[in-house]
């Protein structure tokens, strides 16, 4: 499978300060039934599956992790907004190419590092995490073309929920920034099945699971395993915050930490 190199994406918001999050529903006794039988079924395919350094078939994930940002930090060059921007700069220098994707053609790919990057930057703030979620779905390996429809539904449904994509201009340092909630979502497509997308935001040792998984498996193969990953984050200016409203009807999803 071609790898795709996707540049992260940033997004502008409205404005205000407080932040709700939405409990995830409970089930009806009838959805977990067919869930139990969907997944017996799943269990024979993966049967007849090749297994390959990260287990069988194909993995399409998405996590979304909110998180509280001082205004200080919203300027800062350590800060994971400047990661974030920085290598969405650093991207449109890269070529489109699997070969491109490597420094010299060894070692690991750019996309597996920035992976790697991003779900450190996220574990390094878990202290102030507000709220988290995940979601994936399993495909055969003869199903990619299955795979790569999901992540681009998923990519484009998180597209979708902003006006426009905007990354600030190298050199732009306000003086302050505002504090907010950001909310920043990975998706992802990986070989096999065994990375963890399961249970984040049910509690921050669970959030803090997905991510380390993510972060080791990226690498794996030197990011072979990898076959796509894109980034989007919000808000993107300094001056601008998230209002509850906004991540009520934009992330309901999230679960409060």
């Amino acid at each position: 499978m071609m790898k795709h190199i996707k540049s992260p994406l940033s997004v502008l918001s409205l404005v205000a300060s407080s932040v709700a999050f939405t409990p995830m529903p409970i089930g009806r006794q009838c959805s977990v039934s067919s869930s139990t039988r969907l997944n017996f079924f799943e269990g024979l395919d993966k049967a007849f599956e090749d297994s390959g350094p990260l287990g069988k078939g194909i993995t399409v994930g998405k996590v979304q992790v909110a998180l509280a940002v001082s205004g200080a930090e919203r300027t800062s060059s350590d800060s994971i907004f400047a990661l974030l921007e920085k290598q969405a700069r650093n991207n449109e220098d890269i070529g489109s190419s699997y070969d491109d994707d490597y420094d010299e053609g060894y070692g690991d790919s750019h996309l597996s590092k920035f992976c790697h990057e991003t779900c450190l930057a996220l574990l390094r703030k878990s202290d102030n995490w507000v709220g988290a979620c995940s979601d994936s779905e399993w495909f055969k390996e003869q199903e990619m073309g299955k795979a790569e429809s999901k992540y681009n539904l998923w990519a484009d449904r998180e597209a979708c929920k902003f006006e426009k994509e905007y990354v600030p201009p190298e050199g732009s340092e306000p003086a302050e920034g505002n504090p907010t909630v950001a909310v920043v979502s990975l998706i992802i497509e990986i070989q096999g099945d065994e990375t963890n997308f399961d249970r984040a935001g049910f509690s921050t040792a669970d959030t803090k699971s997905v991510l380390t998984s993510i972060a080791s498996d990226c690498r794996v193969e030197g990011g072979d395993c990898l076959n796509a990953f894109e980034v989007f984050w919000t808000p993107s200016e300094p001056k601008e915050v998230l209002t509850e409203r906004d991540i009520i009807v934009d992330f309901p999803e999230l679960i409060t930490l």
